[in-house]
């Protein structure tokens, strides 16, 4: 179904041949899955997982544009009976959410070269929305360093380049 996105270059669309591969890694976790989706955008990989079998989506965006956006997209796809928006920076939606159980999967796709991924994850780390099982996928620019996750307590345990960006898949240890 094509989704609305919003103008402008302030989002970054997953491009379908990226969100196609980042789905065929993850199919067997979507299924009755809680996925949260923070930096969203447009709404469209939180929606994709939500029309791949997974059972309920948080979809985190700071821009009232954006949120609009997914709104609107939720509608049109039929799906807004399983997602929560929160629109609000992805920190204080994490900080708003603390105590609820982990979610088994969660994306994030933050502005690049930002460190934005750094102090997202330095959130989770101590945070009950994700344990040990819970997996972690950060799309980031092919130059963002990882170095720092094993002491925050994160091993990688996949890395999937494209041509201009890169799916870094996380847990726990």
């Amino acid at each position: 179904m094509p989704l609305k996105t919003v103008k402008g270059m302030d989002t970054r669309p997953t491009t379908d041949k990226t969100k196609e591969t980042l789905f065929n890694i993850l199919q067997t976790d979507v299924p009755d899955c809680r996925f949260l989706d923070l930096f969203s955008g447009s709404g469209a990989i939180a929606i994709e997982a939500l029309s791949r079998g997974a059972s309920h989506a948080v979809l985190v965006e700071q821009s009232k544009k954006a949120a609009e956006c997914i709104r609107e997209n939720l509608i049109f796809t039929k799906t807004s009976d399983r997602a929560d928006v929160y629109r609000c920076d992805v920190l204080t939606a994490l900080n708003q959410m603390e105590g609820q159980k982990p979610f088994d999967i969660i994306f994030m796709d933050p502005p690049y070269d930002q460190d934005l991924e750094r102090q997202v994850l330095a959130c989770l780390s101590d945070s009950s929305l994700a344990d040990e099982y819970t997996v972690i996928v950060v799309e980031a620019s092919l130059e963002t360093d990882f170095s720092w996750l094993y002491e925050l307590g994160y091993h990688a345990y996949k890395y999937k380049k494209y041509k201009t960006n890169q799916h870094v898949f996380l847990q726990k240890t």
